[in-house]
């Protein structure tokens, strides 16, 4: 366990999760137990086996880490493309339903018990209405470390055309580890009651988590229209919402002189109105950001 978190009046334990990997089992470089004995050396809670079409023999391993069972999915995509969803806790006899098209392919790991995270958006070359069509889905990757090599590990943008419309889809941040270069440069903290996988997932379905390179937010709070978060020294705390109105806790200077730190932001939202969403990004002296997910006035995740 990586702690605990307040989360908007709830004190949740908060766990620290590889949601998007690889290893020989599909095109990763190393084999599946030298890649999990990795991640648990580097102090992760939860470890989710997502090869490309393929299932590991999940319940063979043993580990300290949560062990889920997952398989990353290409259903054909828009003009021409193919789309890469992450679907965790399918059984391990799943077969892998990448030749339906592409929202049955998603009900089919839905209606396994599993649940659907959209892949590098970015990188796959995909608009946020092509996204949006999708039903069922869980959560966005906003960061992916191995798609930088392209210029394109970064989905904010596209996220935020997607919240900006309505479809307020928690933030993943993962590093779709193929080779060990990308590793432990993107992550998913899942605040939960406890570690076992249906809390994991209920959690990951509530939006109880927030996506990071390296920030910690340790609170999450809103009491009328009074708005606070507490988290690691920071030079960047802004709290975004879908009009161009000023959240602003923290900015670093643009000469890079100024690296004036903050670990708490508050901010009254008295104009706020109720289908407003808002998001805090927190970036550290490092340059490494954390998203939270988006919520509303009300305080409720979403």
């Amino acid at each position: 366990m990586s702690g605990k978190i307040h989360f908007f009046g709830e004190t949740l334990n908060v766990y620290k999760a590889a949601l998007h990997m690889h290893s020989t089992v599909s095109d990763g470089a190393l084999e599946p137990l030298a890649v999990m004995r990795m991640y648990e050396e580097a102090g992760y809670d939860v470890y989710a086996f997502t090869d490309h079409r393929r299932i590991n023999p999940v319940s063979s391993y043993r580990s300290g880490m949560t062990l889920i069972s997952g398989m990353e999915i290409h259903p054909a995509g828009p003009r021409g493309g193919i789309w890469h969803i992450v679907a965790l806790n399918v059984p391990e006899g799943f077969e892998d339903p990448g030749s339906l098209p592409i929202q049955e392919a998603i009900d089919r790991v839905v209606d396994a018990g599993g649940l659907c995270i959209v892949a590098h958006p970015y990188w796959c070359g995909f608009t946020s209405a092509e996204v949006m069509r999708l039903k069922s889905v869980s959560a966005v990757e906003v960061y992916n470390s191995e798609c930088r090599y392209i210029g394109r590990a970064s989905s904010v943008q596209l996220w935020d055309e997607m919240l900006e419309a309505g479809a307020l889809l928690p933030p993943v941040a993962v590093d779709d580890l193929h080779g060990v270069e990308s590793f432990n440069l993107g992550w998913t903290m899942i605040a939960a009651e406890d570690s076992s996988v249906s809390s994991l997932m209920d959690s990951i379905r509530k939006g109880r988590i927030y996506a990071s390179q390296g920030p910690v937010i340790l609170n999450l709070s809103l009491e009328g229209s009074r708005f606070r978060a507490e988290f690691s020294p920071c030079v960047e705390a802004i709290l975004l919402t879908n009009p161009s109105r000023e959240f602003c806790g923290t900015v670093e200077s643009r000469a890079l002189r100024d690296k004036t730190e903050c670990s708490f932001v508050e901010f009254d939202l008295p104009e706020a109105t109720p289908n407003e969403y808002f998001r805090l990004q927190l970036m550290d002296r490092n340059h490494r950001y954390a998203w939270s997910a988006p919520f509303r006035i009300t305080g409720k995740p979403v």
